[in-house]
């Protein structure tokens, strides 16, 4: 294929495996741009569907992108403009989207990237160029601008569990999504106090470095003691959960206040089912929640916040690698050896 019509992406394998393929360059109609990648963020979601094998050959994950228009058929951007954008928009206009769930949207379950991020080039649909594509200012770094759709995710959960300015919570798990939580605590709630927990002395003292008051293995007597010393035995605000499963949960409304909000960050194994006791649940008006995904709301504030040098989550970089090295970065991330993997177009 002549290398002025192809381009390489990274496409899954039926065995969740990732294989390099030289496919046509997309050509953009209009409204839409087609851009040509710089990088693209590897997200806990892509290793979640290619270690479970969920989606079907051929299929090109990635989502997390930043890039520069090669093309444009709108008249939101011109060629050589840099621009993050998200890969979902909601219609605004569904029952779903009028009652707030935005992110459960018929419209927002398309991905409205083609294909996918972990591509040398990536068309984006029409509404996503008019609706939730932004320009990078000349003083946001892309990896800075990188983080904008992961951590609308992250608001949209704080948002929810509606912590007061000076609360106290607890961010289960200590890896890229839960570091990402105590960065955009510290930025909407700067009077606030973050406990991270994580099994790994190192992820503890990295959570230390980056603004939490406790960093602390996991276990219910040492979580509570920690809880009741920063409350005053009232029990924290809000439990954020970025691991996922029965245990966490558990361990999660074991220092809850009554009133409190559990917040689901992270999916079960499959078939899982929680087992936390009802009765200290309903007695104390405990508060359990799931957040998915980030609307147009969130993507708007946390842009704000990143352009305004407000949020700079960019200490989460660990490595950055060429995005046909995405099996050593898989790798790296499912033997807990890295944090934030950005993947380079070359």
């Amino acid at each position: 294929m002549d290398r002025s019509t192809g381009m390489m992406v990274i496409a899954c394998s039926d065995d969740g495996s990732v294989k390099r393929e030289t496919r046509m360059i997309p050509q953009p109609t209009k409204g839409e741009i087609l851009l040509k990648l710089t990088i693209c963020g590897l997200c806990g979601t892509d290793f979640f569907k290619l270690n479970n094998a969920t989606e079907s050959a051929g299929t090109v994950l990635g989502h997390e992108i930043v890039g520069t228009v090669e093309k444009s058929v709108s008249s939101r951007f011109r060629q050589g403009d840099r621009i993050v954008v998200p890969h979902h928009v909601s219609c605004g206009e569904c029952a779903l989207c009028q009652r707030g769930s935005t992110t459960q949207c018929p419209e927002f379950k398309k991905n409205l990237f083609s294909p996918g991020g972990f591509s040398e080039f990536v068309l984006i649909r029409e509404p996503a160029v008019r609706l939730a594509a932004y320009r990078i200012p000349d003083d946001v770094s892309d990896t800075a601008a990188s983080f904008l759709e992961p951590a609308a995710c992250v608001l949209r959960g704080i948002n929810k569990a509606e912590l007061p300015d000076d609360g106290c919570s607890v961010v289960i798990g200590g890896g890229t999504m839960g570091l990402l939580h105590l960065h955009v605590l510290r930025a909407v709630r700067p009077n606030s106090k973050v406990v991270i927990i994580d099994p790994i002395a190192e992820r503890q003292a990295f959570a230390l470095e980056n603004g939490a008051i406790a960093a602390l293995p996991p276990g219910h007597d040492a979580l509570k003691k920690t809880i009741n010393e920063l409350t005053g035995e009232l029990g924290a605000d809000a439990i954020f959960d970025t691991v996922g499963g029965a245990g966490p949960l558990n361990l999660g409304f074991s220092a809850i206040r009554p009133g409190g909000s559990v917040v689901l960050f992270a999916h079960g194994g499959p078939g899982e089912v929680a087992d936390f006791e009802l009765n200290p649940f309903f007695k104390t008006e405990a508060r359990l929640l799931a957040t998915y995904s980030g609307g147009l709301e969130e993507q708007r504030e946390i842009s704000e916040l990143i352009f305004n040098h407000i949020l700079d989550a960019t200490p989460l970089i660990s490595h950055r690698m060429p995005l046909q090295e995405i099996d050593e970065a898989i790798q790296l991330c499912n033997q807990h050896k890295a944090y934030k993997i950005l993947l380079v177009a070359q």
